[in-house]
């Protein structure tokens, strides 16, 4: 109203000619002249509990019923009171649906008249209500009154449960639904439920395809004016949300106040059934899923389901090539934002994530949580055609595809099929030759950085993957799987034209050119053929006279890593090799096998050196 001064209508509607007994108490009398005063003047009336201001007697008697807090007209449908009837009118239009009153300019329409003018101001530019504080302006009074809270600080509702306060009433009422589980908002298509009227307008969208805020710099459109807001920084650059614990900077308060969870390790939001929790709602949202196996977001050219949005777009991306997301160091482009800060992370050598355990770092949490399952020998991803585990997801389903025979990465070049993604980038290499990653050691380059890592454990002695039945260490977790199959005899690889056994696929490989008489790999100094690369590369030391591996006991060098373990067995004393029939032990297999040819009479004999 034009001549109200002072009046915060930003819970309230006010509204004349209406009979001062409405607002009695139940018993009680009308408020007496004695609750209000007149002063001098014969156009102002004043509350006397707040101090407003007022024009007319009826005006003051019905906002004394703000003080008295009597809510006299309910909702028959869902029992919600009002403090007038007027307002009640109005909320039975989001029951029965009705919206009277519509905007000529765009044809949406509001169930208040109050709503309608508040809209007009979007198209019209129009923002009357401006703050003191900073010169920020709004649409609304009551979007002004809730931000002055933000420069006073003030939250004077508080949940009763969990003792966090908010700035409004309707924020509390909202989020005390997350304690009680009360989702009273009821989509009619897909029956989901939703704790805000909002929120599930905005949910209905995703079904109508409606994208109603649109970027005026690139036309893209959202279903939210948030999402519109977060979009424009892009454009901008502004990151104004500052950490004061580790001074990252974000584009919008929301994704601030979930950051700092990191950093006090808050989980306020617990999943029911496995009682895990998690640092916001939209996470526990998709762990949920994984319980109920909801899939809702569908990919419209291949069929296939995710747990989120976020995750069906980026998906959409291998479809469409689109790599939005460029690093300004090396032009690397990526599907996703995440994956582009992990790859950051590699030039600025950034490892925040440390195991508490052996104190190994890693760019990324999900690389951590999967390190430690090597400590705890957890492997909770289980084949369910062979019953072998893996400590991740990722590696069961690249595992799968042996069962399937899928390979759905092809090599453009050579047209040749990998099971994952990284086989073929390793692959690639091998056209161009590149090989990007030196050990600042040595001088050596590789085609990958975790080959590169492997590398510089030869060089710091450094074995972190041990053998629980023997004790034995080694410098990768492959080396170890290996290794442990000398104690349970496995030899998962076999060959099909004679039957042997191996435990592991590049020893299967090895023995198959043996059948073919094939030898590809040929020395370019003296014309001798390997079956094998690696050989090759061995024998190439013996031109170059390289030996780089050495020993530390005594400094004598070898030429490949295998000559310097069995020569620290001299120093040691240990021979793990047994023959059967004498006990007699080897410090390496190949002296006890020409050993055994003594026992079998058979072949030549070999004088044993030990």
């Amino acid at each position: 109203m034009e001549d109200v001064k002072n009046l915060d209508t930003s819970d309230t509607t006010v509204f004349t000619n209406i009979n001062p007994t409405k607002w009695t108490n139940r018993g009680e009398k009308p408020f007496s002249g004695e609750a209000f005063t007149k002063p001098g003047s014969d156009s102002e009336y004043r509350c006397e509990i707040c101090k407003k201001l007022f024009t007319s007697e009826s005006e003051v008697l019905r906002h004394k019923g703000i003080h008295n807090r009597e809510k006299p007209y309910h909702c028959d449908v869902c029992w919600k009171s009002f403090l007038y009837n007027c307002n009640l009118i109005s909320h039975k239009r989001i029951h029965t649906g009705e919206k009277p009153f519509h905007c000529e300019v765009c044809g949406k329409c509001f169930v208040q008249n109050s709503n309608l003018t508040i809209h007009k101001r979007i198209h019209s530019g129009e923002k009357p209500y401006s703050c003191d504080v900073c010169g920020k302006s709004f649409v609304n009074n009551s979007d002004l009154n809730r931000h002055k809270k933000i420069h006073s600080g003030e939250k004077p509702c508080r949940c009763e449960i969990c003792g966090k306060s908010f700035i409004t009433n309707t924020k509390l009422t909202t989020h005390i639904r997350i304690h009680t589980g009360e989702k009273r908002f009821h989509c009619d298509i897909c029956g989901k439920f939703f704790t805000q009227n909002s929120n599930l307008v905005i949910h209905k969208r995703r079904h109508t395809g409606e994208k109603p805020f649109h970027c005026d710099i690139c036309g893209r459109s959202f279903i939210t004016n948030g999402l519109l807001k977060t979009h424009r920084i892009i454009h901008t650059g502004d990151n104004p949300f500052h950490c004061d614990v580790c001074g990252k900077c974000f584009s919008v308060n929301s994704s601030l106040v979930v950051h700092k969870r990191i950093h006090s390790g808050e989980k306020p939001y617990h999943c029911e059934i496995c009682e895990k929790s998690f640092i916001s709602n939209s996470k526990l949202t998709i762990h949920i899923r994984s319980h109920t196996g909801e899939q809702p977001y569908s990919c419209e050219i291949c069929g296939e389901s995710f747990v989120s949005n976020s995750k069906l777009r980026i998906h959409i991306r291998s479809h469409t090539g689109e790599q939005p997301y460029c690093c300004e160091v090396c032009g690397k482009s990526f599907v996703n934002n995440c994956d582009l800060k992990r790859h950051r992370r590699i030039h600025t050598g950034e490892k925040p994530f440390h195991c508490e355990i052996c104190g190994k770092s890693f760019i990324d949490n999900s690389h951590l949580v999967v390190h430690r399952r090597i400590h705890t020998g957890e492997k909770p991803h289980r084949c369910d055609v062979c019953g072998k585990c893996f400590v991740s997801n990722s590696y069961l389903t690249s595992h799968k595809r042996i069962h399937t025979g899928e390979k759905p990465f092809h090599c453009e070049v050579c047209g040749k099929s990998f099971i994952t993604n990284g086989l073929l980038k390793t692959h690639r290499v091998i056209h161009t030759g590149e090989k990007p990653f030196h050990c600042e050691i040595c001088g050596k380059s590789f085609i990958t950085n975790g080959l590169l890592q492997t590398h510089k454990r030869i060089h710091t002695g450094e074995k972190p993957f041990h053998c629980e039945i023997c004790g034995k260490c080694f410098i990768t977790n492959g080396h170890l799987t290996t290794h442990k199959r000398t104690h349970t005899g496995e030899k998962p690889f076999h060959c099909e034209i004679c039957g042997k056994s191996f435990i592991t696929n590049s020893l299967l490989k090895t023995h198959k050119i043996r059948h073919s008489g094939e030898k590809p790999f040929h020395c370019e100094v003296c014309g001798k053929s390997f079956i094998a690369n690696g050989l090759l590369s061995i024998h190439r030391r013996i031109h170059s006279g390289e030996k780089p591996f050495q020993c530390e006991i005594c400094g004598k060098s070898f030429v490949n890593n295998a000559n310097l373990v069995i020569h620290i067995r001299t120093h040691t004393g240990e021979k793990p090799f047994h023959c059967e029939v004498c006990e007699k032990s080897f410090v390496c297999n190949d002296y006890l096998k020409r050993h055994k040819r003594i026992h079998g009479g058979g072949g030549k004999s070999f004088n044993c050196e030990t």
